[in-house]
């Protein structure tokens, strides 16, 4: 299969899962969005559960070079615009259809180790550049030499995965969390809340 038909593909995915969600998705509604036919679709995915695999996959990658990419010139800035990435509050209709459809998902996770398997791929790769940053932040002075990377890290993507289930949910706002983890992050770096807001 060509780059280009892998990429058609997954954005008609991504159209029909904003439209249908998950359980209702079929072949057909992905299919309608691209040029190809059904049986195309079939010759190289043989069922749906292949197709979100494949997916996830493919969001993955992008979830690694844009939503882990690294901007700030030091280490708590860095992790501050990860958060803001990853908790930036969205008014689009169709972000929020999107991530409707991946709660559905992450429901079957329990069932299904294919799903599980894909979806804590996510999870290292967060905990994994959190991790980073924060090392990074200790050797270089930034943040508290006593402060455990790898459980500090596991606590961020517990509270973002949290935060990102709850705003779908129960409409929780996701400000709230981003709120608290940015003051956290300035704890961290030793500089109280109310004066890292001045």
């Amino acid at each position: 299969m060509t780059d280009e038909t892998t990429t058609e593909i997954m954005d008609a995915t991504y159209r029909a899962l904003c439209e249908c969600g998950y359980a209702a998705l079929r072949m057909q509604d992905i299919a309608d969005k691209t040029t190809k036919s059904t049986g195309t679709l079939h010759y190289h995915y043989d069922s749906k559960h292949d197709l979100l695999l494949a997916f996830l996959d493919h969001l993955y990658d992008q979830f690694v070079e844009n939503k882990c990419a690294v901007e700030g010139e030091t280490p708590d800035k860095q992790l501050i615009n990860l958060i803001d990435q990853w908790l930036a509050p969205s008014e689009d209709h169709t972000d929020r259809q999107f991530q409707t459809a991946i709660l559905e998902i992450k429901s079957q996770a329990p069932y299904d180790e294919a799903y599980r398997q894909q979806l804590a791929r996510f999870d290292r790769a967060m905990a994994d550049r959190i991790r980073k940053i924060l090392a990074n932040g200790i050797e270089r002075g930034v943040f508290d030499p006593e402060l455990d990377p790898d459980r500090t890290a596991d606590l961020f993507v517990t509270m973002i995965n949290g935060a990102q289930t709850r705003h779908i949910a129960v409409n929780y706002s996701i400000t709230a969390t981003r709120t608290y983890l940015l003051d956290y992050i300035d704890v961290l770096a030793g500089t109280p809340p109310e004066v890292a807001a001045e």
